[in-house]
C-alpha cells in the first residue's frame, strides 16, 4: 500500500479537484484499490463525493464514524481506534474516510503532545503516530489518498510523517514558490525534532511498531491557468504564467525538494482551465472525466469532457509511476 497526502501551503490551488479525480482515474481506469481519507476540516472531498440528502442522513446519526472518530479515543486518553469505517462513492469508484469540521479540535492536542514526542515521551510518540495507525487498518488498499488543508500545522505534520509521499498542486503565481520554501522548511524542522525524540526516548521499547517517514516529495501539478497552442499543436501556458512556472523548479533545488526525483521533471503534468466542467462535475458528484448528458454535458462540452480524460490519464500515468 502506497500513501500520499495531496498538499500546499497555498489555498485555492484546486487541491480537492486533482485529488478526487486522480483518485477516481487510478481506481475506475487503473483498477487500483483506494481510499481517501478527507483530513481537511472544509470537508470539501466528501461533499464533491456524495450527494447533500445522503450526507445530511449520515451526519444526523451521532455514531457516523469521520476521520475525528479516529483521532477522538486519543484525546479522551484511551489509545487508537481500531474500528474504522469506509463509505464508498460509487461514481469514482473509490472508499472514503468522511470529512468532519471538529477535526479542527484536535490540532491542540496533537500540538501539545508533538512537545511531548520531541522530548522522547512515549505518549507524544504515540499521539504523532495517529495516522501510521490509521495507515495500517488500511493496509489492503493499493492506495491511501490523504485530502489536507492549506496548513503547516500539527493535524498536517502527523499526516506527513505517515504517508510515504506528497504531490503538491500548485497556480502559477508568485506565492506558490513561496509555499515551497515554507513547506521544505517545516518539513526540515519537525523531521529532526521526531529523530530527536526517538533517540532521546528512555523507553524506544514502548514505541508503537507502526511505519513513518519523512515523505518523497513526487512533484506538482499546475492547475487552472490560460493556456493556448504553439506551431505543433502543443498546449502551452500564457507567457506571464510560463515566467512563473519556470522559476518553481529552481526554487524546489534550492530547498532541497528534488533529491527523490532522479532526474524526473518536476512537473507531474498541467490540468488548465476547465471552466464550467468542475462545478457540473461538482454538481454532479462525478469525475470530471465521466460526466455525460445525463449531468448537463451539451454540445461542446463533450469535446471537455474528452480532453479532460486525456489530462488526467496523463497525470494519472505519471502519479501511478512516481509511487511504485
Amino acid at each position: 500500500m502506497k500513501s500520499v497526502a495531496f498538499f500546499n501551503n497555498k489555498g485555492g490551488v484546486g487541491k480537492t479537484t486533482l485529488l478526487c479525480n486522480v483518485a477516481a482515474y487510478i481506481s475506475l481506469h487503473h483498477g487500483k484499490k483506494v481510499c481517501v481519507v478527507d483530513s481537511d476540516p472544509q470537508c470539501n472531498a466528501t461533499q464533491y463525493f456524495f450527494e447533500d440528502d445522503d450526507l445530511l442522513n449520515l451526519y444526523s446519526h451521532s455514531d457516523i464514524f469521520t476521520v475525528y472518530k479516529m483521532l477522538e479515543p486519543l484525546s479522551l486518553g484511551e489509545g487508537y481506534n481500531d474500528n474504522v469505517v469506509v463509505k464508498f462513492a460509487e461514481r469514482f469508484g473509490v472508499d472514503v474516510i468522511l470529512g468532519d469540521p471538529r477535526l479542527a479540535l484536535t490540532e491542540d492536542l496533537l500540538a501539545n503532545d508533538w512537545s511531548s514526542a520531541r522530548a522522547g515521551e512515549i505518549r507524544g510518540i504515540r499521539t504523532s503516530l495517529a495516522f501510521s495507525e490509521l495507515l495500517k487498518q488500511l493496509s489492503d488498499y493499493d492506495y491511501v489518498l490523504f485530502d489536507v488543508s492549506p496548513s503547516l500545522g500539527a493535524i498536517n505534520r502527523s499526516i506527513m510523517l505517515s504517508a510515504d509521499f506528497f504531490i503538491s498542486p500548485v497556480s502559477l503565481d508568485i506565492f506558490s514558490l513561496k509555499a515551497f520554501e515554507n513547506i521544505a522548511a517545516w518539513i526540515d524542522g519537525w523531521w529532526k525534532d521526531w529523530e530527536n525524540g526517538l533517540t532521546t526516548t528512555r523507553r524506544p521499547d514502548l514505541i508503537p511498531k507502526l511505519s513513518y517517514s519523512r515523505p518523497e516529495f513526487i512533484g506538482y501539478v499546475t492547475q487552472s491557468y490560460l493556456a493556448k497552442r504553439d506551431r505543433e499543436g502543443q498546449r502551452r501556458a500564457v507567457q506571464a504564467y510560463e515566467n512563473i512556472r519556470q522559476k518553481i523548479d529552481q526554487v524546489i533545488i534550492d530547498n532541497g525538494l528534488a533529491e527523490h526525483l532522479y532526474n524526473r521533471p518536476f512537473e507531474i503534468g498541467t490540468v488548465p482551465n476547465l471552466f464550467s466542467l468542475v462545478p457540473m462535475s461538482q454538481s454532479s458528484h462525478s469525475p470530471i472525466f465521466e460526466l455525460t448528458a445525463g449531468d448537463g454535458v451539451v454540445g461542446a462540452h463533450f469535446a471537455k469532457v474528452k480532453e479532460a480524460k486525456y489530462i488526467f490519464s496523463v497525470v494519472a500515468q505519471e502519479f501511478l509511476e512516481r509511487t511504485q
